[in-house]
Protein backbone atom coordinates (compact mmCIF):
# COMPACT_ATOMS: atom_id res chain seq x y z
CA UNK A 1 0.00 0.00 0.00
CA UNK A 2 1.32 2.97 -0.97
CA UNK A 3 1.97 6.10 1.49
CA UNK A 4 1.64 10.01 0.67
CA UNK A 5 3.93 11.84 4.21
CA UNK A 6 2.99 15.78 4.20
CA UNK A 7 3.63 18.58 7.01
CA UNK A 8 1.13 21.12 6.50
CA UNK A 9 2.22 24.67 5.35
CA UNK A 10 -1.02 26.45 7.55
CA UNK A 11 -3.81 25.45 9.50
CA UNK A 12 -7.11 23.76 8.70
CA UNK A 13 -10.21 23.82 10.00
CA UNK A 14 -10.64 20.31 9.00
CA UNK A 15 -8.20 17.54 8.34
CA UNK A 16 -10.17 16.52 4.86
CA UNK A 17 -9.48 19.86 3.49
CA UNK A 18 -6.29 19.33 3.86
CA UNK A 19 -5.88 16.14 2.61
CA UNK A 20 -7.91 16.93 -0.50
CA UNK A 21 -5.49 20.17 -0.89
CA UNK A 22 -2.59 17.23 -1.39
CA UNK A 23 -4.72 14.69 -3.11
CA UNK A 24 -6.24 17.59 -5.99
CA UNK A 25 -7.31 14.23 -8.36
CA UNK A 26 -9.51 12.47 -5.43
CA UNK A 27 -13.18 13.73 -4.97
CA UNK A 28 -14.05 14.75 -1.88
CA UNK A 29 -15.90 11.37 -1.34
CA UNK A 30 -12.90 9.03 -2.00
CA UNK A 31 -11.44 11.50 0.45
CA UNK A 32 -13.96 11.06 3.14
CA UNK A 33 -13.42 6.97 2.61
CA UNK A 34 -9.67 7.31 3.52
CA UNK A 35 -10.95 8.89 7.11
CA UNK A 36 -13.74 6.12 7.16
CA UNK A 37 -11.35 3.37 6.36
CA UNK A 38 -8.75 4.73 9.16
CA UNK A 39 -6.30 5.47 6.51
CA UNK A 40 -5.28 8.89 7.80
CA UNK A 41 -2.98 9.70 10.37
CA UNK A 42 -2.15 13.30 12.36
CA UNK A 43 1.30 13.13 13.73
CA UNK A 44 0.95 9.39 14.15
CA UNK A 45 -2.48 8.87 15.44
CA UNK A 46 -5.74 7.86 13.32
CA UNK A 47 -7.31 11.32 12.61
CA UNK A 48 -11.15 12.31 11.93
CA UNK A 49 -12.17 14.01 8.75
CA UNK A 50 -13.12 17.00 11.09
CA UNK A 51 -10.25 17.09 13.22
CA UNK A 52 -8.08 20.75 13.29
CA UNK A 53 -5.01 20.62 11.46
CA UNK A 54 -2.05 23.04 12.69
CA UNK A 55 0.95 23.99 10.54
CA UNK A 56 3.56 21.81 11.17
CA UNK A 57 0.99 18.33 11.60
CA UNK A 58 2.33 15.81 10.14
CA UNK A 59 -0.29 14.17 7.96
CA UNK A 60 0.08 10.30 6.82
CA UNK A 61 -2.22 9.23 4.00
CA UNK A 62 -2.49 4.94 3.36
CA UNK A 63 -3.39 4.71 -0.30
CA UNK A 64 -5.23 1.45 -1.73
CA UNK A 65 -3.92 -0.10 -4.63
CA UNK A 66 -6.21 0.93 -7.37
CA UNK A 67 -8.82 -0.99 -8.46
CA UNK A 68 -9.35 -2.10 -12.03
CA UNK A 69 -12.47 -0.65 -13.00
CA UNK A 70 -13.80 -2.03 -15.82
CA UNK A 71 -17.88 -2.58 -16.97
CA UNK A 72 -18.21 -5.93 -18.04
CA UNK A 73 -21.48 -7.42 -20.09
CA UNK A 74 -24.65 -8.12 -18.42
CA UNK A 75 -28.06 -10.72 -19.67
CA UNK A 76 -30.52 -7.74 -18.63
CA UNK A 77 -33.21 -7.07 -20.88
CA UNK A 78 -33.72 -3.45 -22.65
CA UNK A 79 -36.25 -1.96 -24.46
CA UNK A 80 -34.47 -0.85 -27.42
CA UNK A 81 -36.68 1.17 -28.95
CA UNK A 82 -34.49 2.07 -32.53
CA UNK A 83 -30.88 0.38 -33.38
CA UNK A 84 -29.11 0.81 -37.01
CA UNK A 85 -25.43 0.78 -37.10
CA UNK A 86 -24.63 3.85 -35.90
CA UNK A 87 -26.49 4.15 -32.56
CA UNK A 88 -29.48 3.11 -30.67
CA UNK A 89 -32.33 4.78 -28.30
CA UNK A 90 -33.21 2.79 -25.24
CA UNK A 91 -36.64 3.19 -23.29
CA UNK A 92 -34.81 3.27 -19.82
CA UNK A 93 -36.58 1.87 -16.83
CA UNK A 94 -36.80 3.44 -13.21
CA UNK A 95 -34.56 2.30 -10.94
CA UNK A 96 -32.01 1.50 -13.25
CA UNK A 97 -28.82 3.90 -13.00
CA UNK A 98 -27.17 4.75 -16.19
CA UNK A 99 -23.33 4.08 -15.56
CA UNK A 100 -20.89 2.62 -12.84
CA UNK A 101 -20.27 5.37 -10.12
CA UNK A 102 -19.96 4.77 -6.50
CA UNK A 103 -18.25 1.36 -5.98
CA UNK A 104 -21.24 0.38 -8.16
CA UNK A 105 -20.28 -1.79 -11.24
CA UNK A 106 -22.91 -4.09 -12.09
CA UNK A 107 -26.55 -3.66 -12.97
CA UNK A 108 -26.31 -0.58 -15.14
CA UNK A 109 -27.47 0.09 -18.76
CA UNK A 110 -23.98 0.30 -19.58
CA UNK A 111 -23.08 -3.56 -18.36
CA UNK A 112 -26.52 -4.11 -20.61
CA UNK A 113 -25.61 -2.06 -23.24
CA UNK A 114 -22.34 -4.33 -23.35
CA UNK A 115 -24.14 -7.54 -23.54
CA UNK A 116 -26.89 -6.34 -25.84
CA UNK A 117 -25.44 -4.14 -28.63
CA UNK A 118 -21.98 -5.27 -30.52
CA UNK A 119 -20.84 -2.14 -30.29
CA UNK A 120 -20.20 1.20 -28.27
CA UNK A 121 -18.23 4.35 -28.76
CA UNK A 122 -15.59 4.92 -26.52
CA UNK A 123 -14.79 8.23 -26.16
CA UNK A 124 -15.75 7.73 -22.22
CA UNK A 125 -13.94 5.09 -21.73
CA UNK A 126 -14.83 1.57 -20.60
CA UNK A 127 -16.53 2.81 -17.86
CA UNK A 128 -19.05 5.15 -19.51
CA UNK A 129 -18.91 3.21 -23.46
CA UNK A 130 -21.70 4.72 -25.74
CA UNK A 131 -22.95 7.46 -23.24
CA UNK A 132 -23.87 10.54 -24.43
CA UNK A 133 -26.27 11.67 -22.18
CA UNK A 134 -27.83 10.55 -19.43
CA UNK A 135 -31.07 10.57 -16.88
CA UNK A 136 -31.34 10.07 -13.24
CA UNK A 137 -31.11 6.32 -11.84
CA UNK A 138 -35.32 6.89 -10.89
CA UNK A 139 -36.39 9.00 -14.27
CA UNK A 140 -37.87 6.74 -16.88
CA UNK A 141 -37.25 7.18 -20.60
CA UNK A 142 -35.86 7.63 -23.79
CA UNK A 143 -31.79 8.31 -24.08
CA UNK A 144 -29.69 8.35 -27.27
CA UNK A 145 -26.61 5.95 -27.34
CA UNK A 146 -23.64 6.03 -29.77
CA UNK A 147 -22.26 2.64 -31.43
CA UNK A 148 -18.86 4.54 -32.83
CA UNK A 149 -16.78 7.85 -32.04
CA UNK A 150 -17.90 9.80 -35.30
CA UNK A 151 -21.75 9.27 -33.87
CA UNK A 152 -20.69 9.80 -30.44
CA UNK A 153 -18.92 13.55 -31.40
CA UNK A 154 -21.91 14.40 -33.94
CA UNK A 155 -24.39 13.67 -31.00
CA UNK A 156 -22.69 15.21 -28.26
CA UNK A 157 -22.01 18.37 -29.99
CA UNK A 158 -26.15 18.58 -30.96
CA UNK A 159 -26.53 18.39 -27.13
CA UNK A 160 -24.01 21.45 -26.77
CA UNK A 161 -25.74 23.23 -29.60
CA UNK A 162 -29.35 22.57 -28.39
CA UNK A 163 -30.32 21.10 -31.53
CA UNK A 164 -31.18 17.74 -29.51
CA UNK A 165 -34.78 18.34 -28.45
CA UNK A 166 -35.83 16.28 -25.36
CA UNK A 167 -39.11 16.38 -23.70
CA UNK A 168 -39.80 15.21 -20.32
CA UNK A 169 -43.41 14.95 -18.52
CA UNK A 170 -43.73 14.67 -14.99
CA UNK A 171 -46.89 14.82 -12.30
CA UNK A 172 -45.92 17.79 -9.90
CA UNK A 173 -47.37 18.56 -6.18
CA UNK A 174 -49.40 21.66 -6.14
CA UNK A 175 -51.54 23.48 -8.70
CA UNK A 176 -48.79 25.01 -10.88
CA UNK A 177 -49.91 28.77 -12.26
CA UNK A 178 -48.96 30.59 -14.50
CA UNK A 179 -49.59 27.59 -17.05
CA UNK A 180 -46.51 28.21 -19.27
CA UNK A 181 -43.45 29.87 -18.88
CA UNK A 182 -39.50 29.48 -19.03
CA UNK A 183 -37.18 29.16 -15.98
CA UNK A 184 -33.86 30.22 -16.19
CA UNK A 185 -31.46 30.46 -13.38
CA UNK A 186 -28.17 28.88 -12.34
CA UNK A 187 -27.56 25.38 -11.14
CA UNK A 188 -24.70 23.96 -8.93
CA UNK A 189 -24.08 22.20 -5.96
CA UNK A 190 -26.51 22.55 -2.90
CA UNK A 191 -23.85 24.72 -0.57
CA UNK A 192 -25.37 22.73 2.62
CA UNK A 193 -25.69 19.08 0.90
CA UNK A 194 -22.99 18.57 -1.62
CA UNK A 195 -25.07 15.19 -2.55
CA UNK A 196 -27.67 17.40 -3.54
CA UNK A 197 -28.00 20.51 -6.78
CA UNK A 198 -29.43 23.18 -6.07
CA UNK A 199 -30.49 27.04 -7.70
CA UNK A 200 -27.16 28.92 -6.98
CA UNK A 201 -25.96 32.41 -7.35
CA UNK A 202 -24.00 32.66 -11.10
CA UNK A 203 -20.43 32.22 -9.73
CA UNK A 204 -21.70 29.41 -8.22
CA UNK A 205 -23.31 27.43 -11.38
CA UNK A 206 -23.86 26.99 -14.53
CA UNK A 207 -27.01 28.63 -16.51
CA UNK A 208 -30.00 26.04 -16.88
CA UNK A 209 -33.15 27.05 -19.12
CA UNK A 210 -36.36 24.74 -19.24
CA UNK A 211 -39.27 25.34 -20.81
CA UNK A 212 -42.82 24.19 -19.07
CA UNK A 213 -46.48 23.78 -19.86
CA UNK A 214 -49.52 22.25 -17.83
CA UNK A 215 -50.88 19.36 -19.47
CA UNK A 216 -53.74 18.93 -16.61
CA UNK A 217 -54.80 19.53 -13.67
CA UNK A 218 -56.11 17.63 -11.01
CA UNK A 219 -58.05 17.88 -7.80
CA UNK A 220 -56.74 16.63 -5.72
CA UNK A 221 -53.98 19.05 -6.15
CA UNK A 222 -51.96 17.72 -8.60
CA UNK A 223 -50.20 19.23 -12.30
CA UNK A 224 -49.16 17.42 -15.29
CA UNK A 225 -46.44 19.18 -17.06
CA UNK A 226 -44.07 18.96 -19.96
CA UNK A 227 -40.97 20.17 -19.59
CA UNK A 228 -38.89 21.32 -22.92
CA UNK A 229 -34.56 21.37 -21.71
CA UNK A 230 -32.37 23.77 -23.07
CA UNK A 231 -29.72 22.91 -20.95
CA UNK A 232 -28.93 19.47 -19.48
CA UNK A 233 -27.60 20.12 -16.05
CA UNK A 234 -27.68 17.68 -13.23
CA UNK A 235 -31.06 17.27 -11.94
CA UNK A 236 -32.24 19.97 -13.54
CA UNK A 237 -36.08 19.55 -14.26
CA UNK A 238 -36.55 18.29 -10.60
CA UNK A 239 -34.57 21.19 -9.03
CA UNK A 240 -36.48 23.67 -11.48
CA UNK A 241 -39.86 21.85 -10.44
CA UNK A 242 -38.83 22.75 -6.74
CA UNK A 243 -37.63 26.56 -7.65
CA UNK A 244 -41.26 26.92 -9.05
CA UNK A 245 -42.94 25.33 -5.51
CA UNK A 246 -44.16 22.06 -7.24
CA UNK A 247 -41.78 19.57 -6.49
CA UNK A 248 -42.06 16.24 -8.71
CA UNK A 249 -44.11 13.74 -7.03
CA UNK A 250 -42.25 10.89 -5.38
CA UNK A 251 -38.97 13.29 -5.66
CA UNK A 252 -37.94 12.36 -2.09
CA UNK A 253 -34.37 14.26 -2.66
CA UNK A 254 -36.41 17.25 -3.86
CA UNK A 255 -39.86 16.85 -2.91
CA UNK A 256 -42.15 15.35 0.21
CA UNK A 257 -40.45 12.25 1.60
CA UNK A 258 -43.44 11.00 2.17
CA UNK A 259 -46.15 10.40 -0.70
CA UNK A 260 -49.54 8.17 -0.79
CA UNK A 261 -48.64 6.69 -3.90
CA UNK A 262 -46.13 3.89 -2.63
CA UNK A 263 -43.88 5.18 -4.99
CA UNK A 264 -40.33 3.46 -5.94
CA UNK A 265 -38.95 7.05 -7.34
CA UNK A 266 -40.54 10.16 -8.92
CA UNK A 267 -42.89 10.83 -11.33
CA UNK A 268 -40.55 11.96 -14.48
CA UNK A 269 -40.79 10.31 -17.61
CA UNK A 270 -38.27 10.96 -20.60
CA UNK A 271 -40.95 11.31 -23.08
CA UNK A 272 -39.30 12.55 -26.75
CA UNK A 273 -36.15 12.65 -28.14
CA UNK A 274 -35.35 14.57 -31.40
CA UNK A 275 -32.20 14.80 -32.88
CA UNK A 276 -30.51 14.43 -36.54
CA UNK A 277 -28.83 11.07 -37.10
CA UNK A 278 -25.29 11.63 -37.37
CA UNK A 279 -24.79 9.71 -41.17
CA UNK A 280 -27.91 9.93 -43.00
CA UNK A 281 -28.62 13.60 -41.69
CA UNK A 282 -32.65 13.05 -41.02
CA UNK A 283 -34.38 14.66 -38.51
CA UNK A 284 -35.38 11.73 -36.08
CA UNK A 285 -38.23 11.92 -33.41
CA UNK A 286 -38.91 9.02 -30.81
CA UNK A 287 -42.00 8.82 -27.92
CA UNK A 288 -41.95 6.35 -25.24
CA UNK A 289 -45.47 5.93 -23.37
CA UNK A 290 -45.76 6.89 -19.58
CA UNK A 291 -44.78 3.64 -17.51
CA UNK A 292 -47.70 1.58 -15.84
CA UNK A 293 -46.72 3.03 -12.55
CA UNK A 294 -47.59 6.85 -13.69
CA UNK A 295 -50.31 6.10 -15.64
CA UNK A 296 -51.96 4.01 -12.52
CA UNK A 297 -51.42 7.48 -10.29
CA UNK A 298 -53.01 9.15 -13.40
CA UNK A 299 -56.16 7.05 -13.26
CA UNK A 300 -56.38 7.24 -10.03
CA UNK A 301 -56.63 10.76 -9.81
CA UNK A 302 -58.83 11.00 -12.12
CA UNK A 303 -61.19 8.29 -11.17
CA UNK A 304 -61.60 10.52 -7.65
CA UNK A 305 -62.44 13.24 -9.87
CA UNK A 306 -65.90 11.84 -10.25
Amino acid sequence: MEELIFTAESDYKRADIAVSGALADRTRSSVKKLFDGGLVEINGKAAKSAAPVKRGDVIKVKLPEAVACEAKPEDIPLDIVYEDGDLAVINKPQGMTVHAGNGNYEGTLVNALLYNLESLSGINGVIRPGIVHRIDKDTSGLLVVAKNDAAHLSLSSQIEKKTCRRTYIALLEGILKPASGTVTTYIGRDPKNRVKMAVVEPERGKIAITDYAVLKTYAEGYTLCRFDLHTGRTHQIRVHARYLGHPVVGDATYGIKKQKFNLAGQLLHAWRLTFTHPTTGEEMTFEAPLPDYFTKVLSKLTENEG
